[in-house]
């Protein structure tokens, strides 16, 4: 169902809108860090996604601009693949160092850099208000033909 009115379509409305579903991200990830909801890394993600896909309710996929890994690009289509299949809301996040600062640092284990390039919110509460928003964004973006649509975290 696409009920998008005109001012949401137009470009004034279109980078305010899009700033504040980046700080609605931001809020959905903060909320959902301390809860153990948020599952990091290409691998890692895979394996939740096959293991329940059902308690997934946001896919990022996170790549510099510069970054030209076509191990990785595969490895985005078909987790994209995956998650349009199963009904799972996807967004493109630039801006790793931001991602990294809202997720704790982007340290691993060891202390060894996290792979942020696909992260997994899981169940967080149902009721937020951030992640309606996020999701409503994700759900208006393919009523135009934009599947995964792009976010940019902005600096703090």
């Amino acid at each position: 169902m696409c009920n998008m009115t005109f001012e949401e379509n137009s470009g004034e409305n279109s980078s305010e809108r899009m700033e504040s579903v980046a700080t609605a991200l931001e809020e959905v990830l903060s909320s959902a860090l301390p809860q153990g909801c948020i599952t990091v890394g290409v691998y890692e993600a895979a394996k939740s996604l096959n293991a329940d896909p059902d308690n997934v309710v946001l896919c990022l996929l996170a790549a510099d601009d510069e970054e030209e890994d076509v191990a990785l690009q595969i490895h985005f289509t078909l987790i994209q693949a995956f998650c349009c299949e199963n009904d799972i809301n996807i967004l493109r996040v630039s801006n790793m160092r931001r991602l990294a600062e809202i997720l704790g640092g982007g340290k691993g284990g060891q202390g060894e850099p996290a792979d942020l390039h696909c992260v997994l919110v899981t169940n967080p509460q149902s009721s937020d208000p951030a992640l309606s928003k996020v999701n409503r964004f994700c759900r208006d973006s393919r009523c135009l033909d934009q599947w995964v649509p792009v976010i940019n975290l902005p600096d703090r």
